[in-house]
């Protein structure tokens, strides 16, 4: 949505920006009321959201995995809801953080279905509930097959978030003559996975990012070589 992120509190006079802050109230006296400072309405859509996991990561340490994986799926729902990627007119990457969530989505759906977990299973999980908030995920190598489809999917959800997110930002930004063809070439592939229920191979789910993220900066800086990068990576996901 478009709105006007700089404001200044009626009752104290301190200026805050919303688009860091997230937060209608003043930062200063908690005031509510307060006035734009300036005329232009600028595209947001990423709130302030923190990914917290401490109450999953300690049930997981007492093999819990099931109220690991209840408490972390509220958790990342709601943080995946709050986060967008265009913040005050300005598009950002596609973070690891976000892809770290939606995959530890699908993981703790996985893991509060069952009862049985292998040990390359639990070590996954628990990897991803540790380093999540940071944005360390799993390496493309220690994904156990059973849960490649977790990967896929998380990974096809957070790019189609981004692609949307930079058709916004395309919307009222710059002019890029290439970057139509290049987003719906991107919809395609995450359709694709999606078809296949995210079972496809973890290199082939870091190749959609890599896509991802090559258009997204190509959309924000016009770079050529970022063009080429993305068709190059789109082309090896047609191959």
């Amino acid at each position: 949505m478009e709105i006007r992120g700089e404001r200044e509190c009626t009752a104290c006079g301190t200026r805050w920006s919303y688009y860091e802050t997230g937060s209608v109230h003043c930062p200063a006296c908690g005031n509510i009321r307060s006035v734009a400072t300036e005329d232009e309405r600028r595209e947001h859509t990423d709130g302030v959201a923190t990914l917290a996991l401490d109450d999953a990561v300690a049930a997981a340490g007492r093999d819990d995995y099931r109220a690991a994986a209840r408490e972390a799926r509220g958790t990342v729902r709601d943080y995946t809801h709050e986060r967008g990627f265009v913040r005050g007119g300005d598009l950002r990457d596609l973070d690891d953080t976000v892809l770290a969530a939606w995959e530890l989505r699908y993981v703790a759906a996985a893991f509060a279905r069952a009862f049985d977990h292998s040990e390359a299973e639990a070590y996954y999980f628990v990897s991803l509930l540790r380093g999540a908030p940071a944005g360390e995920r799993p390496d493309a190598s220690d994904v156990p097959e059973s849960m490649r489809a977790a990967r896929g999917n998380g990974y096809a959800d957070a790019v189609a978030d981004y692609r949307a997110d930079v058709r916004r930002y395309l919307d009222t930004g710059p002019e890029r003559s290439a970057a139509n063809d290049l987003l719906a070439s991107l919809d395609d592939h995450v359709r694709r996975i999606h078809a296949l229920d995210g079972d496809v191979p973890p290199a082939t789910a870091d190749r959609l990012v890599a896509a991802a993220r090559a258009i997204g900066r190509y959309a924000r800086d016009g770079d050529a070589a970022d063009e080429t990068a993305a068709r190059e990576a789109l082309d090896e996901l047609s191959s």
